[in-house]
Formats: structure tokens, C-alpha cells, sequence
């Protein structure tokens, strides 16, 4: 296996308890080691889990509660499942009796929607389907839809229309809708890392679409994440090294509404699509929930407010290239 694991190539968990290697081959002194490896599908992508343990039993089962888990909170989250819990609050503009996660989801997105000074917004959902359904459309303007359609629709976007307690979540706008994809797999990643330590994991890295390392390597070294602008991690331009900490990256390059590559799927809440204004941005953090949202928050903010930001913060840092391709590093080392 490679030294380097670059972002989003595939879904994949490594994990060992005290004294075990994380991979089997890693010398004839470990060549006993026989850890469970699963294989199947999580969040929409191929996945693969690795755990070794000095009790096989037991390491099959936790492996069975990481992929259950997996499932249950895609269950809530997900947009792309039509059983989904997010999906039915979409359709019906409230949800009695939500599941727990989803309320403390809500709680996370309102904290990061308050510090990023409104840029991190889940209620950005009408905008992207806007804009989707323009770029779909024959003959569709290649300039994207008017600003009178972007204005109209931009009314429905604003977290704080979002009503929510233990028992129950409202819209306060007909036609408002939640996405959590710029958030929802660091809290998956969390969840992930919590259940691990809980069973005596001792060094992991979470790959769930944003990374998280429980301590360091096996050698004691620390995990390198490879930072791309690509999801293919086909060319890496900077290196994460992370121990006990997550990394998440966002990229213009990632999606684009339009074959000219001119719209992309960061879209500011109160503006619709903007030019970009990085290449990359990779923010680590202490934890993956936090360094997703801030990644994505961060790509709609000017230098200068993501350096007040950091600066103010004493275990966030910020790797970035400007579209210019300027190389920054922001904050403490990782």
C-alpha cells in the first residue's frame, strides 16, 4: 500500500488495536497478523474496511457495526435515497419526530452557519436545483439562469428560516430544501471514529469522502493525506500529515453544471455561482465534521477573512492555491 492517500480516491477505513499492524504485509515479523477486510459499497462509492484484532470474532463484528452504521446514518442524511430522512423533510417541508442525529446535524450547521458570517448555508439546496435544471435544459443560456430567477429563488436560501428542536423541524418558506453535502460526511466520519476508539482502536485512518486519523501510523509516523484539487487525487500538489486530527478539501474542479466549466457546485448562498476564488482549499482540523464545513465555507470567503479566521482560531490551519496558483499554508502546522 502506498504512503500516501489521497482524497476521495475510495471510501476506506484501516484500523488496529495495540501492538498490530494495520495492513498484513508490513514485514515477516507481523506475517501473522490476518486482519478482516470488507469489501462493499458506503455513501454511494465502492468502500473497503481493514481491522485487525487479536480476536477475530470481534473484529468481524465491529466491522459489521462500521458498515451498519454507515447505512443507518446514510439513512438520514442522504439526498439520493428516496427513504431517506433529509429527502422526506425536502418533500414535506417538516418532520415530526427527527431522528436525533439530524436535530444535532442542524445544531452543528447553525454553529458554522453563525462563524462563517452566513457562507456555510444547507438551505442552499434551491439554488443548486436551479441551476441544475437550467444547464439541463436544450438550449439552455450558457450565461445560467437570469438574476431575476437566481434573486427569486436565493429568497428561499437562510438558515435561520430553519425551525428545529428534538421533536420536530419546519421550513418557514414554502419550498425551502436542506442539503448536507458539505457537511454530512464529517459527521459520518466522526460517528466512524467515535465507535472505533470506543472498541479500543488505537491507530485508524477514516477515509469516508474527508480524513481522520485515530493517533498516528503503526510506525509511529504520522498519516499523509495528499491534497489535489481533483477527487481523483490524479496530481497532488501538497502533503497533510495528520495525527489525531481530520483534513477536508473543497475544489471548484470537483463538478460543474455547464460543459464551458464556468458554474461549479460552490454556490454562495446569497449570490448563487461565483467565480472561484481557490484552486484548493484544505482546512485540518480536530475533527472531520469541522474541517468539512469549514472547507466549504472557506471557498466562498475572500484571503483575508479565511486568514482573520484562522488566525483566531488555535487548532484550525488552512492549506490553499489561489487561482492564480498561489501556494498558502494559514495557522499552525498539522
Amino acid at each position: 500500500m502506498a504512503d500516501t492517500i489521497t482524497r476521495r480516491r475510495a471510501i476506506c477505513i484501516m484500523a488496529a488495536t495495540a501492538g498490530l499492524p494495520l495492513i498484513p504485509f508490513v514485514g515477516p515479523a507481523l506475517a501473522a497478523a490476518d486482519p478482516v477486510v470488507w469489501r462493499g459499497q458506503a455513501l454511494g462509492a465502492p468502500a473497503t474496511l481493514i481491522l485487525n484484532h487479536p480476536d477475530r470474532a470481534k473484529a468481524e463484528a465491529l466491522v459489521r457495526r462500521v458498515v451498519a452504521e454507515v447505512e443507518r446514518l446514510e439513512s438520514i442524511f442522504s439526498l439520493y435515497r428516496d427513504d431517506s430522512s433529509l429527502r422526506e423533510l425536502n418533500r414535506v417541508g417538516a418532520l415530526a419526530a427527527p431522528p436525533p442525529e439530524l436535530v444535532t446535524l442542524l445544531e452543528r450547521c447553525d454553529e458554522f452557519w453563525a462563524a462563517s458570517g452566513r457562507k456555510f448555508d444547507p438551505t442552499v439546496q434551491p439554488l443548486w436545483v436551479l441551476f441544475a435544471r437550467h444547464f439541463a435544459t436544450r438550449g439552455a443560456d450558457p450565461r445560467g439562469p437570469s438574476r431575476q430567477e437566481i434573486d427569486a429563488v436565493a429568497s428561499l436560501v437562510s438558515f435561520d428560516a430553519v425551525k428545529f428542536n428534538r421533536d420536530r423541524v419546519v421550513f418557514s418558506r414554502p419550498g425551502m430544501a436542506l442539503t448536507f453535502n458539505g457537511i454530512a460526511q464529517g459527521f459520518v466520519t466522526d460517528r466512524i471514529v467515535d465507535l472505533l476508539r470506543q472498541e479500543g482502536i488505537t491507530s485508524s485512518l477514516v477515509n469516508l469522502g474527508e480524513s481522520r486519523a485515530i493517533g498516528a501510523r503503526a510506525d509511529g509516523t504520522p498519516w499523509r493525506i495528499g491534497l489535489s484539487e481533483t477527487e481523483d487525487g490524479a496530481t497532488i500538489d501538497e502533503m497533510a500529515a495528520l495525527v489525531d486530527k481530520a483534513v477536508s478539501t473543497s475544489s471548484p474542479f470537483g463538478f460543474h453544471f455547464d460543459p464551458a466549466l464556468h458554474f461549479s457546485h460552490l454556490i454562495d448562498p446569497r449570490l448563487g455561482s461565483i467565480e472561484p476564488l481557490y484552486r484548493r482549499l484544505s482546512v485540518i482540523a480536530p475533527d472531520a465534521v469541522t474541517a468539512d464545513a469549514l472547507s466549504t465555507a472557506f471557498t466562498l470567503t475572500a484571503l483575508s477573512q479565511v486568514r482573520s479566521f484562522v488566525q483566531a482560531s488555535s487548532d484550525i490551519s488552512v492549506d490553499l492555491m489561489t487561482i492564480q496558483g498561489e501556494h498558502m499554508r494559514l495557522g499552525p502546522a498539522s
